[in-house]
């Protein structure tokens, strides 16, 4: 039989405050409380007798009591009629008993707790809860969904988001985004969310058993060591210069991003100490005296390297290289005005072609192990073994310097 007792909850008050009355339910070793309307002075509750003393309302307040009493006293006696309260906990009682006793606060809860749960709500709980870089690209899916939707997005719960729905807003995305790939990463930011939803049992839908993200391969972003070779040494116009001497640093330092890159301060007993802004991984580089001729010739005030002396932000930078690596080949003019009709070299090249350059040639020209590699890389093989091994930086200095002397000199 469950038991229940009035007790004034003056642990978490102040001397001098007024405290609230609870009603606590003890069952089958477990302990719940419920908050009743009712807050007194501690000299103003007589515990002994569960009653209400020395207070100008203390009639009402003693009705109020005996009221809520009767309440919970039937209550238990219907759970126990029904045979329910031996398979039930005190928190179970306690909501039965908050159902008969304060509807409209149960029904308040209910709605807020509804609203909780709400996939926008989840969505952008979620959202917040990531770095900034990462939070954008939640922001680009719920911009999405909320050009796909409009205003009933808001109104939306998990259960809304059936397969239907997810298979509609493919097709919304591909009317201007006919990258499958693209499209997958918005689909996979939702499936993310529901996750989430599924492990704070806040749902247990889950479309995406029937609904799957089928990723296609993409094409290798990789150049040769003869093509490395021909853009390295490639005369092309004078402000592409630079941009095939930061293509050839990026890759002289392992593959680093142009956001890493850009926000490196110094160089340390020959080394380049950072996290990687993606993952935040703590890599270690070592300057190869190539890489260095390179920085000391962009050398910057407030950075390492330039970039951020001159530019608002690494994207805006990363656009105009992008865009100049493409460009890059023999130029033709023609016509009364000059034009100049370009024949790109690597039409399709981008800054990230450095890192899949580097380790593509590590593993395919050089049989450098994978395991080196991946470090070198700043990847994490999540083995048990490397909790207990530290891995030893000197074959990643040596791995590089095979590479770069490989591209660089033709030696192997």
């Amino acid at each position: 039989m469950a038991n229940i007792k009035f007790f004034l909850d003056t642990r978490r008050t102040k001397p001098g405050s007024l405290s609230v009355l609870k009603l606590v339910i003890t069952h089958r070793n477990t302990r719940s409380y419920v908050s009743l309307d009712a807050k007194l002075m501690p000299n103003q509750w007589d515990q002994k007798r569960s009653r209400v003393i020395k207070h100008p309302n203390a009639e009402w307040f003693n009705v109020y009591v005996s009221e809520v009493e009767q309440h919970v006293n039937r209550t238990i006696l219907i759970l126990t009629s029904d045979k329910r309260l031996q398979s039930m906990t005190a928190n179970d009682i306690r909501d039965e008993i908050e159902r008969r006793i304060n509807p409209e606060k149960v029904e308040k809860k209910q709605k807020v707790d509804q609203r909780k749960n709400l996939f926008v709500t989840r969505f952008l709980k979620f959202a917040e809860s990531k770095k900034p870089s990462t939070k954008g690209v939640y922001m680009h899916t719920m911009s999405r969904m909320r050009a796909f939707a409009g205003a009933k997005l808001d109104r939306l719960t998990f259960e809304d988001i059936t397969k239907e729905w997810l298979t509609s807003f493919e097709s919304f995305l591909a009317q201007t985004a006919p990258s499958k790939n693209a499209r997958n990463i918005h689909l996979r930011n939702i499936r993310a969310v529901f996750n989430e939803a599924i492990d704070d049992e806040v749902t247990t839908f889950y479309p995406f058993r029937r609904f799957k993200i089928r990723p296609v391969p993409t094409a290798k972003r990789n150049l040769k060591v003869q093509d490395l070779r021909k853009l390295f040494n490639y005369k092309g116009e004078e402000y592409q210069q630079q941009y095939i001497d930061m293509f050839k640093l990026i890759f002289m330092l392992i593959g680093i991003n142009m956001v890493d890159l850009c926000r490196l301060k110094e160089i340390v007993d020959d080394r380049i100490i950072y996290h990687r802004a993606k993952t935040g991984a703590l890599l270690s580089v070592k300057v190869e005296p190539e890489a260095l001729e390179i920085i000391e010739r962009y050398r910057g005030k407030d950075w390492l390297i330039d970039i951020l002396d001159r530019y608002k932000d690494h994207r805006n930078y990363t656009h105009r290289m992008n865009n100049t690596l493409k460009a890059i080949g023999p130029v033709k003019r023609v016509g009364l005005g000059g034009k100049k009709i370009r024949k790109p070299l690597f039409p399709n090249i981008s800054t990230y072609w450095a890192r899949h350059s580097w380790a593509t040639i590590a593993a395919n020209d050089l049989d450098i192990p994978k395991e080196t590699i991946g470090h070198a890389l700043g990847h994490s093989s999540n083995s048990v073994t490397d909790i207990y091994i530290e891995f030893d930086q000197r074959k990643v200095d040596a791995a590089n310097r095979r590479v770069l002397d490989w591209v660089l000199y033709g030696k192997k």
